[in-house]
């Protein structure tokens, strides 16, 4: 049987939403600093030439820049001052985060609550602009060597100056990104850094529709694989939607209490999510691959081969191109990783025992304390590999298909589980803050009554 809570939020319709007052300013809000992202990729960087580096984009289609392109919401084809987007961010939150699992001064920093998570947000902005500063400096010198061999120049004046004035605006670029995703965590409706990747994406599904069904038209792609495909992503999105929702329910059970109807004893489940991580570890495994690819891929467009380093970089571009071997086995290997990574994060299996333990709870069939806590690590290691091997399996099977087939289409498997897994946890917060507003005209309506009797 439905709970009181489970009643009044199948009751909620989009006819309350008008009354919410505070979450139509959250939207408003959110829905204004998306605007204010998407304009700012159209704003290029000091120095350079649209119309040549439009010409030039062409060169690195197909490669790991695409791939990048598609997160940026094309602010890295236009080379715009948020050419970066959050990436360097993510990978500073990558590091800190490592970093406080195995240094013990960190993890007491951790530790000491608000003002230890604000010392390592602080620690993860120096190393976002250290970050943005290295990545910013080599796009500003693969710019200028950008077109040589063809006799074009993306930059209008070569040089210091203008290698200066890239870093700054890339660096300022990023940190304002970065603020403006937490300003719409704290102000907004939803998670500010996966709404703006998000939006990125969305923004390029468009274009990418229209040269799908392009291709289909002028004959490039045959029209029933066209509608193989169409059906295929369909069943992805579905297929996403039911394993985000999967859950593991640990029965807990505590001591018998007197209630008004005699000696009860309470239950209740523990879920446990079979994607605990969620978006982070293809976030994460990509932010992390596309670091070194992008100095590499803009390094290379200043070296001639003719040295031991020119070769090298070279050799990275070719071995670590979007859909190469190499590159699909790191990208697989990251996301196994960063979701067994995350999930520790996420879930203490000994704090959680501990907590049970206090306020007398108990797994019927297990001894509270070191027992539960052992039992909490075993079932969330394995519901853990099935959730690696999920996202795994969306992530690389439909990017290995649409490279196989020559398929003009950008929106993978990761695209699509960033988007759907965004999309559900927006959707549930919009529904958490219409639960509440509902909640609170309750307790007014009863003090009402109160008054009246």
């Amino acid at each position: 049987m439905a709970s009181a809570a489970d009643q009044l939020a199948s009751s909620i319709s989009l006819a309350k939403f008008s009354k919410a007052t505070e979450l139509k300013k959250r939207l408003w809000f959110t829905l204004g600093a998306l605007i204010v992202f998407r304009l700012l990729s159209y704003v290029p960087l000091p120095g350079v030439d649209p119309t040549q580096l439009n010409l030039l984009a062409q060169q690195t289609q197909g490669g790991v820049l695409d791939f990048f392109n598609n997160f940026t919401g094309g602010a890295l084809q236009r080379m715009s001052i948020v050419a970066l987007g959050v990436m360097p961010y993510i990978t500073a939150s990558i590091v800190v985060q490592l970093a406080t699992s195995l240094s013990p001064t960190l993890n007491a920093i951790k530790k000491e609550g608000e003002s230890g998570r604000k010392r390592l947000n602080q620690y993860t902005r120096y190393g976002t602009v250290g970050l943005t500063a290295i990545q910013g400096y080599f796009i500003a010198v693969g710019l200028e060597a950008f077109g040589a061999s063809e006799g074009l120049q993306a930059v209008i004046e070569p040089g210091l100056l203008f290698r200066v004035g890239a870093v700054i605006s890339l660096v300022g670029g990023t940190l304002f990104l970065m603020w403006i995703g937490e300003q719409i965590t704290s102000r907004g409706i939803g998670n500010g850094i996966s709404l703006i990747i998000m939006a990125g994406i969305v923004a390029r599904l468009p274009t990418t529709l229209v040269q799908l069904f392009e291709s289909g038209r002028t004959g490039t792609i045959d029209p029933l694989r066209l509608v193989l495909i169409l059906v295929g992503i369909a069943a992805l999105v579905l297929f996403i939607c039911f394993m985000e929702r999967a859950q593991r329910r640990i029965l807990i059970q505590y001591p018998k209490r007197q209630t008004a109807r005699g000696v009860q004893a309470e239950r209740s489940h523990l879920p446990l999510k079979l994607n605990t991580a969620g978006v982070i570890p293809p976030i994460f495994a990509s932010s992390l691959l596309l670091l070194p690819l992008t100095i590499t891929q803009f390094a290379g467009a200043a070296t001639s081969g003719e040295s031991w380093w020119g070769d090298l970089v070279i050799n990275l571009n070719t071995w670590l191109r979007h859909g190469s071997p190499l590159y699909m086995a790191l990208y697989g290997l990251g996301i196994i990783f960063f979701s067994f990574f995350y999930t520790a994060i996420v879930f203490n299996p000994e704090e959680t025992a501990d907590n049970l333990k206090r306020y007398g709870g108990f797994i019927p069939g297990i001894r509270p304390g070191k027992n539960t806590e052992n039992y909490f690590d075993y079932v969330l290691t394995r519901i853990t590999v099935v959730g690696a091997a999920y996202l795994t399996i969306i992530c690389l099977v439909p990017e290995y298909l649409i490279l196989s087939m020559g398929v003009p289409f950008l929106m993978g498997g990761t695209s699509l589980l960033i988007v759907v897994n965004v999309t559900m946890d927006t959707v549930t917060q919009i529904q958490s803050h219409l639960l509440a507003h509902q909640y609170g005209d309750l307790i007014k309506k009863a003090k009402l009554k109160g008054r009246m009797r």
